[in-house]
Order: C-alpha cells, then structure tokens, then sequence
C-alpha cells in the first residue's frame, strides 16, 4: 500500500462506499433495469447510482429550479436527458430537443420518493462504516478530508463528474476546464468551503479532494487520470484481449469501450483480431501510449509529494494514513470488500462480483455507476 498511489486509494473507499450506498437504495425503492427487471413491489424509474443524487435529486424542489441554477448549485453537468427519461424530473415547458438555461425542472412523483431514500441511505451507510471499521478511524478520515477540504477552492462538485469525451474529469479535453481556479499558486492555501466542508458527508469529502487529483493530473497529461488508472495501467508491451480489460481494471465493458476507442482514435493503441481459434478483439499500446502509461505512476508520485509541499506533510500523511487503515489491501477478504455484498434481489447479485476496484471511478452518463455500468 505505500506505493499506491494517493488517488488509488481515495477512489477505492469512495467507490466501495458508493456501490454500497447503491445496492442500499436499490434495495429500499422501487426502480426499474435495462437487463435486470424491475423491483417486486411496483414500477419504478430506472435505477442509478449516488453520483446522480449529487449532481441532480438533490436540489430538486416541488417549486422547480432551472437549468442554470441546477448547474451553479451542483457544480457540475448532469445528465437532463436521462432523468427525464429515466422518470425523475419533469421539464417546463417540454422542450423539443435540449432544455435551455431557463427551463424549469420539477420532481416527478418518483422523484420525490428517491430523495427521501437517498438522503437517508447516505447517512446510513456512514454509520454503518462507523460498525465496521471503528469510530476513531471513519472519525479520523473525515478530519484529514475536511482539514484538506477546507482549504480547496470554492466550485468543487460533491460528486465526481460525468466523464465524457477522452473520459476527461475536468472538461473535455487539454485546455477545456471546468475547474478554471483549482490549484494554482493564487488559490493553493485558499479556503472555499470554510466551516461548510464539516456538515458533507464522507463521499462528499472524498469526492472533492480525489477531483482535485484529478484535475491536477491532467493538466500535466494529455491522457485522462481515468484511462490512465483504468486501461492504460493493465496493459503490457504486448497485446491484451480487449475482453480481458474490465476485469483487469475494475470497469465496466462500456468504459473500456470508451477508452480502448479513444486511445485508438489518439494513436496510443492499436486493436486487431485474437488469432484463430479464438475469437474477438485485442489490443496493443503504440510508443506514444506506453509513454503515456509509463508517465502515469511518476505522476501521481509527483502530485502527491507537491501536495505534502502545499498543504503540509503531516497533513498528507496522516491522510494516507488513514485511507490505508480503510483500504487495506485488494483482498476480497477485507472490510472494504465485504461491504460490497449485494443483496440477493439486487443487480451486482447477478452478475460476476468485482475482484477489485477501480483505481479511478469510470462515472457514465448511464447513470452515474462508479465502474462505467
């Protein structure tokens, strides 16, 4: 563990506290699934993730709020489109294509009923970490987030970002940046959240302080931190059976699809038929992609050691710390792992249970699911 990286760490307790919170609302509402059917007791609307809380139930009103303040107020996009269809929100008046800044969206009816279990299934989980792994240690990783918190600069999501062209998490792509004052030598000892950041709640803080990472990673590489972590990591000088990936990476076949056709579009991979018996794709990174996944370790290194320059070494430290006693290892066996046990009439009960976590989450417009599902 003290050669993983601090943004592998950060990703692993908030994706495992997301996949938990996850299978905790989808146990408590009615919902509905593309490939999974429906929850026993009534229709629902089709089933997301926590990152859809944040980056839109949240805020919704049975008095409406626009586009534009949805957006100030969250901090970042959502995807509009999908909770309309996904049976969420109403828009007034119905737009032909695209709602404008101004259109006003309401709750539908579902809506109304994910936010009540949203907002307490959040706190739950929380206090479940404090069973499982010990007040003093949730207690003292919510500490480090907040003292780190407090001192970013104001504009950061509570939840990371729908990543979307190149899978960038601060805009699409170099020189496109939805965090314009993050981290820089003006703003480095800012504090924008003041007080505020010890009301958030534990995904909250980390999602902030992995987002920062983020951001400040691709500044400096022209490939994102989430196919860096995810895809670009797992692969060798040789060729690898694309339909090896997910696995490998902890993603979802839809985010290595993503990213695999991104590299390839960018010249860093190349793909090409498994030989004969076998069948499907394979891939192989070009000189310019293993430049890339060679940069991505030495990067992170980078970051962390100017983070403990900026912020204080006993700060990182002590944040480092305190991630490991959570994250333990990559064994199934540890309570991080454990609190990934669905429930039987859940959707993760259905299918292949995760070896492993992603090393940055793979958040989709398909609902927000920290692995791309």
């Amino acid at each position: 563990m003290a050669g993983w990286p601090l943004s592998r760490l950060l990703s692993h307790v908030l994706v495992a506290f997301t996949i938990e919170a996850d299978n905790e609302a989808e146990h408590r509402m009615p919902h509905s699934t593309t490939n999974h059917g429906r929850s026993a007791e009534a229709p629902g609307p089709w089933l997301v993730s926590l990152v859809m809380w944040e980056n839109c139930l949240r805020y919704l009103t049975d008095d409406g709020i626009t586009v534009a303040d949805l957006a100030r107020a969250a901090r970042t996009p959502t995807n509009l489109d999908g909770m309309r269809r996904w049976g969420y929100i109403r828009i007034d008046p119905p737009p032909p294509r695209k709602p404008g800044p101004r259109s006003v969206l309401y709750p539908t009816r579902a809506g109304l009923a994910a936010q009540r279990v949203w907002r307490q299934v959040i706190a739950d989980v929380e206090l479940r970490w404090h069973g499982r792994f010990g007040p003093a240690d949730v207690a003292g990783l919510r500490t480090s987030l907040c003292a780190l918190a407090a001192r970013l600069p104001a504009g950061l999501p509570d939840a990371l970002p729908i990543l979307g062209h190149g899978l960038y998490t601060r805009g699409r792509g170099p020189g496109d940046d939805q965090f314009p004052g993050l981290v820089t030598a003006e703003t480095a000892g800012a504090d924008g959240a003041g007080s505020a950041v010890d009301d958030l709640p534990l995904p909250a803080l980390l999602s902030r302080v992995l987002v920062t990472f983020a951001v400040e990673f691709e500044r400096e590489s022209a490939t994102s931190l989430a196919i860096s972590a995810d895809v670009l990591r797992v692969l060798g000088d040789g060729w690898t059976r694309v339909r090896d990936l997910p696995a490998l990476g902890g993603v979802s076949k839809e985010a290595v699809s993503m990213a695999s056709g991104f590299l390839v579009r960018n010249d860093r991979a190349e793909t090409g038929p498994v030989p004969a018996p076998d069948r499907g794709q394979r891939i192989r990174l070009t000189p310019s992609g293993r430049r890339a996944r060679d940069r991505y370790g030495p990067l992170t290194a980078a970051i962390e050691d100017r983070w403990r320059t900026r912020w204080g070494d006993a700060l990182i430290a002590g944040l480092r710390t305190r991630l490991e006693r959570l994250a333990g290892s990559a064994d199934p066996a540890r309570p991080l792992m454990l609190g990934l046990e669905p429930y039987p009439d859940g959707w993760r009960a259905r299918v292949r249970r995760p070896q492993l976590l992603p090393h940055y989450p793979m958040v989709l417009h398909r609902g927000g699911y920290p692995d791309g599902s």
